[in-house]
């Protein structure tokens, strides 16, 4: 037996691909795309929107999106981290913007999960506009593993649906 660890989303490590997004409706209306996914972290890309603007004298990009991206980021570190796919959901959330994203340019998060026990799993990552070394926000957060008997959204992914079945 090996001792090396199992991913249930190993199959799609490395560049993203155009569905993985497609099972979180609230990614995909915000035009979220996967950049890279591995063991146990992830990197998405929130696409500069004018809809997006929170500041119009400034043409800064509101605060919930990059949140929402943040979360969203947070969530598929954690998935590409589990043996089996199971419901997440956030417990805690913090955010902290150490400066305004540049007006005009896409925004990137990449999160790393650190640690997942039995039933929480813990993740830091940051949000950048340039590069990653210079991020605008960063987070920290705490995510609850089974929280919804429904299963995960990514389910699809590793057991496409049957067109046969309602």
């Amino acid at each position: 037996m090996s001792d090396e660890p199992r991913y249930a989303l190993a199959f799609l490590f490395g560049p993203g691909k155009p569905d993985m997004v497609s099972y979180t409706p609230h990614a995909h209306c915000l035009g979220m795309t996967v950049v890279e996914t591995g063991p146990r972290f992830a990197v998405v890309r929130l696409p500069y929107q004018p809809r997006l603007i929170g500041d119009p004298a400034r043409k800064v990009i509101f605060g919930g999106a990059i949140t929402t991206l943040l979360d969203h980021t947070c969530g598929l570190a954690i998935a590409c981290s589990l043996e089996t796919l199971q419901a997440i959901a956030t417990i805690d959330l913090r955010v902290d913007y150490l400066r305004a994203a540049e007006p005009g340019r896409d925004l990137y998060a990449r999160v790393d999960c650190y640690r997942v026990t039995r039933s929480i799993a813990f993740v830091r990552g940051i949000a950048y506009d340039v590069q990653p070394e210079d991020p605008f926000a960063n987070c920290v957060g705490s995510f609850m593993l089974g929280a919804n008997s429904a299963g995960s959204a990514l389910t699809p992914l590793v057991e496409p649906r049957d067109p046969e079945k309602p």
